[in-house]
């Protein structure tokens, strides 16, 4: 059931925040190893990037990869947030004063996908879900299917970590402060979340761009990358052509996904966890370190 409710949650947050999804995808790989001024600049910011996509692409290409977004957030969340829910019922996060213890390839395909007048990035000609994994066997094999999971990985621990860490650390900041208490509930919950959302963005927001640009670029016959032959090169190139505001590229957007993602994720995975409890007969979700 921990597994479910996180799932549940995830789902319920990416219908939501799939748009901005996108428009950090097509931001981030805007101007991809050029300087700045040479190239095109087709979205100009947060909001133009959404004008733009609406006016070009119509208004339901902002919801580009919804299937495989909602799929990952079973997958990714299902298990991250059901195991957190696990370890925190057993106690596993806390130490032995009972406080919290900071110690113990398809999605972006599609939504980076655009109408020929502006289109950035490695343009990857699919129509859909069965077409983008179809395409991606087809150009590298199995292997294909798995391609830039080595740039995710790191974007994956870094905003788990971070995310998680933030969120409950803050949480029990605001029920336990002398001065001004937020008890649990709805309240606390929402500013854990934007406080969470704020600092994964910043910490996971160069890690999200190189992923992107892995899982974006094109390949030759032999299934090798046509811009990167790793992780490293592509830092390097980044690095080289991009500068250090390179990887940084779209963290407005990457907030205003997060941030937004962040709350409403950990909101309704806060009210299913009480409701589960409450139809269990369970006392309220309140961590040790309150009691």
């Amino acid at each position: 059931m921990e597994f479910i409710i996180g799932a549940v949650s995830a789902v319920g947050a990416g219908c939501f925040t799939n748009p901005l999804e996108v428009v950090k995808t097509r931001i981030q790989l805007q101007g991809e190893l050029k300087k700045k001024g040479h190239y095109v600049v087709h979205y100009k910011n947060f909001l133009h990037a959404f004008y733009i996509i609406g006016k070009t692409e119509g208004i339901f290409a902002i919801q580009k990869g919804l299937a495989p977004a909602l799929a990952h957030q079973v997958v990714l969340n299902g298990v991250r947030l059901g195991g957190y829910q696990m370890a925190e019922e057993r106690g596993w996060n806390l130490n032995r004063e009972g406080q919290l213890s900071m110690l113990n390839t398809v999605k972006t395909r599609l939504q980076s996908q655009a109408g020929e007048s502006i289109a950035v990035g490695h343009q990857h000609k699919v129509e859909g879900t069965v077409s983008a994994l179809r395409t991606a066997y087809r150009e590298g094999g199995l292997g294909g299917l798995w391609r830039g999971a080595g740039g995710s990985l790191p974007r994956m621990m870094v905003g788990s970590a971070s995310q998680l860490t933030s969120f409950y650390v803050v949480k029990e900041y605001l029920a336990n402060n002398k001065h001004y208490v937020i008890p649990f509930g709805l309240l606390n919950t929402f500013i854990a979340s934007m406080v969470g959302g704020v600092v994964v963005a910043f910490a996971m927001g160069p890690l999200d761009v190189i992923s992107t640009r892995l899982y974006n670029q094109g390949v030759d016959q032999k299934g090798r990358g046509l811009l990167y032959d790793g992780y490293i090169d592509c830092v390097k190139k980044m690095w080289k052509t991009e500068g250090l505001a390179g990887f940084y590229k779209g963290i407005v957007p990457c907030y205003v996904r997060i941030g937004p993602h962040t709350v409403l994720c950990f909101v309704f995975w806060d009210q299913l966890k009480q409701l589960q409890r409450k139809l269990t007969g369970q006392p309220p979700d309140i961590p040790a370190a309150s009691v």
